[in-house]
């Protein structure tokens, strides 16, 4: 646990600079960093990772540069070395943003930082631009007692939104840039705003892209309806059978029946995060934290089919459908991957043509939280909150951590971050609450201060 002197220096530092921290967090929520040249220009990302390997380079990280990935994407990677018998710390974030979405649905620009009710809304605020603030904020409370006490190296990513697989081949390929005694991924969030959180799981992912095909083409519903076979219609039925009549996530093959054995998430609170409307059913039999850190989750993500306005009054021949399969720790997600297309294969109807895109998959990561890594990590996360320290699930993915377990085996991963649910992160109107961002940068410069105390970690 820090001494109070110390807590209360590195708290004013921060706290003093959270006026200029806004500043720069706008300028970073400016960049249209979505890692997608179709969406927006490449040189977006580019310019974002130039500002933050700037930034970190102000900040004290010694040697810091762009490293082309294999996906295109620049990654901003750095580090300081440790002094002799000091540990290191590896800081991870990441700079690319999900796409606005339908920006009519923002009550404010998604680029311009808005503060409202004393909140900094914008695409990126929390996920992840926030984080790398945080990180910023530390780094550079620590530095004004002198020279960074123990290594530190920094690792932006620049398509970890879009999926791609860029980082985690650079961490196959080159292991060395990412050897570290402590990781600190922060991409995750607190259960709530002051409610301090380790998150301790995360679910993979295997996507597919689903392709349903019944006629040459459109013919006339009048003439040939009621015997004509309608895609939308065929693929309604096969999206159908991926749930049960409790809307529990049903694939032929998967275990289904997971229990998440941690801190529960209340129902009340569960639905008060997630916008629940009233009188509409959660879909689980089980617990929340069963549904969402421990189960298969099958989400459908997008359809192409004729929209509503301008539709005619025709047979639809052939619609599509992208599906998420989230994948809880413990379960391979080529395994389930192959489980969704044969169970997808197997219940088309109709006799349907049926095309199924598979996209990469991302192995899910269940954290160890017995070293004295996690142990540093609790006590400054207790000192800065002024409570208990709890552990979550995530139902995310974030497919470098088992890459960094693989790569990296003695280094402790550890996954904290300003995303607490207020901050509605991939959805219109993200915010962040400016307090998350300065307790958490207290908390990690305090860990920083604190490691450097110990011959190793």
């Amino acid at each position: 646990m820090a001494d109070t002197e110390t807590l209360q220096r590195i708290r004013d530092r921060i706290r003093g600079a959270m006026p200029s921290a806004r500043t720069e967090l706008a300028a970073l929520v400016a960049f249209r960093s979505v890692a997608d040249p179709r969406q927006f220009p490449a040189q977006e990302c580019v310019d974002a990772a130039l500002w933050v390997r700037d930034a970190f380079a102000a900040a004290g990280i010694a040697h810091i540069e762009l490293v082309e990935t294999s996906d295109g994407s620049p990654a901003v990677v750095g580090s300081s070395p440790a002094p002799a018998g000091a540990p290191t710390v590896l800081l991870y974030s990441h700079y690319d943003i999900q796409p606005p979405g339908d920006e009519n649905l923002w009550h404010t620009p998604p680029f311009t930082l808005t503060e409202r009710d004393g909140r900094w809304y914008g695409r990126g605020t929390a996920d992840c631009k926030g984080n790398i603030m945080m990180h910023l904020l530390a780094l550079r409370a620590v530095l004004a007692d002198g020279p960074l006490p123990i290594g530190v190296r920094i690792v932006v990513e620049g398509s970890e939104e879009m999926g791609g697989a860029g980082l985690e081949h650079l961490v196959a390929q080159r292991p060395d840039l990412f050897a570290a005694d402590l990781i600190v991924i922060g991409d995750c969030g607190n259960a709530e705003a002051g409610r301090p959180t380790v998150t301790t799981s995360l679910r993979g992912i295997a996507n597919v892209v689903v392709h349903v095909e019944t006629l040459a083409g459109e013919v006339h519903s009048g003439t040939y309806g009621g015997a004509a076979p309608d895609a939308i219609a065929a693929l309604v039925r096969l999206l159908n059978s991926l749930r049960d009549e409790h809307g529990n996530t049903v694939v032929d093959g998967l275990d289904t029946s997971g229990r998440w054995d941690g801190v529960p998430y209340p129902e009340d609170r569960f639905r008060a995060d997630a916008g629940v409307l009233d009188g509409v059913s959660l879909l689980s039999s089980g617990t929340v934290a069963d549904a969402v850190w421990a189960r298969p989750a099958l989400t459908v993500l997008g359809i192409d089919a004729p929209p509503v306005v301008g539709s005619v009054a025709a047979i639809v021949p052939r619609a599509s459908a992208r599906l998420n399969l989230r994948v809880p720790a413990g379960l391979d997600p080529q395994v389930a991957q192959d489980a969704l297309v044969a169970h997808l294969e197997a219940h088309v109807p109709w006799g349907a043509h049926l095309r199924i895109e598979r996209e990469a998959v991302g192995e899910p990561f269940r954290a160890a939280t017995d070293g004295p890594g996690y142990a540093a990590l609790r006590a400054a996360l207790a000192a800065a909150y002024g409570r208990e320290v709890g552990t979550a699930g995530q139902g995310g993915s974030i497919p470098l951590c088992t890459a960094l377990q693989r790569a990296v085996p003695d280094a402790e991963i550890a996954m904290i971050g300003v995303e607490e649910p207020r901050c509605v992160i991939h959805a219109p109107n993200e915010s962040v609450d400016p307090t998350e961002i300065e307790n958490l940068a207290v908390a990690e410069a305090l860990l920083l201060r604190s490691l450097a105390d110990r011959a190793a970690i």
